[in-house]
């Protein structure tokens, strides 16, 4: 992700009801801290995050989960670090649970997701705003206690503290234990454990070069 041009950045921090005025209904845009980030995704970015789509709705059908991935929607985290009322994030992938929607106030008028016992699952695919990914959401997905969380990282742009050196493309898996993420950093044909969806039978370099 890239920070919006100077023509888009607001001379002072949005909320996220102004957020929603001005770009809620495009999907490029999401709200950190009050400043409005350009996801620009690349034809590689939409074929991963189409893959692992895919991947997720075929474990879902054959398990007759009640689960949807959502399509157009935003997390506006209620009790996370996050800056209070200025963050609406956009994930790449978000797996729902249909059974905790009831919990959830603005749902009914908005395709927009507050608490995280609704979501099994997100991934990030990473593009130029990695810090955001790593750290940022790495803290509030942990916050809302959403059990599983993927960084896709294809160019392996991370900084060398979160992926390693040399630095090379890497899938990390982040599992929630004790209100942490543990990570598991995988990389070539290395195999996907995934605590959500255990019947997956995939390796990072499946994912990782997915449209590359």
């Amino acid at each position: 992700m890239t920070l919006a041009t100077d023509r888009l950045v607001p001379l002072k921090p949005l909320s996220v009801d102004d957020f929603l005025a001005r770009y809620g209904d495009n999907n490029r845009y999401e709200l950190i801290d009050g400043e409005v980030f350009d996801l620009e995704p690349t034809g590689q970015h939409e074929e991963v995050v189409a893959f692992i789509t895919t991947k997720a709705c075929v474990q879902i059908d054959t398990a007759n989960l009640p689960w949807f991935v959502l399509q157009r929607g935003l997390l506006r985290p209620s009790n996370s670090i996050a800056t209070m009322g200025m963050t609406a994030f956009r994930p790449d992938v978000a797996v729902v649970d249909r059974t905790e929607l009831a919990k959830e106030p603005i749902w009914p008028e908005q395709s927009i997701l507050t608490l995280g016992s609704s979501i099994k699952f997100v991934a990030e695919v990473v593009s130029s705003n990695w810090q955001n990914d790593y750290a940022r959401k790495l803290e509030d997905y942990a916050a809302l206690g959403i059990s599983e969380y993927w960084i896709v990282d294809c160019a392996g742009l991370g900084g060398v503290r979160h992926i390693g050196k040399p630095k090379k493309p890497t899938l990390s898996v982040c599992t929630l234990i004790d209100g942490e993420y543990e990570i598991k950093l995988l990389q070539d044909n290395q195999s996907i454990v995934s605590n959500v969806f255990p019947s997956f039978r995939l390796t990072a370099e499946e994912v990782l070069t997915v449209g590359g």
